[in-house]
């Protein structure tokens, strides 16, 4: 926990803390346009764009996010992470930038290198 936490700091952001000194160095907000992460969920490990915010009440709040390759998709507030603000990330991404392909492509791709 952060001693003494900058009041510009809210529910959803994400906060770079300095581990030598223990505090926050950077505040990535959580704001449409905002490079994001799924975490949990069929879609975890996809990357992309924060497009929308539906606030439901009495259940989870549904946001629309959109990859590098224009495809949008839909998952619950909770299963999203900020990590970077428009299209730089503040962490480095896995080999495929965290874009989930269909099963025709990851096929043809097999049988390109001899897999199949």
């Amino acid at each position: 926990t952060l001693r003494y936490p900058d009041p510009d700091i809210k529910v959803n952001d994400t906060v770079k803390v300095n581990i030598k000194t223990g505090k926050a160095s950077d505040i990535i907000k959580f704001d449409l346009g905002a490079m994001v992460m799924i975490t949990k969920g069929h879609n975890c490990g996809r990357v992309g764009t924060l497009m929308h915010i539906e606030k439901h009440e009495g259940s989870f709040a549904i946001v629309t996010v959109k990859d590098a390759k224009g495809n949008s998709f839909a998952t619950r507030l909770g299963n999203v992470f900020v990590i970077g603000s428009g299209q730089t990330p503040q962490v480095s991404l896995p080999k495929g930038r965290g874009i989930k392909k269909t099963i025709l492509q990851e096929r043809s791709e097999a049988e390109a290198a001899g897999r199949i």
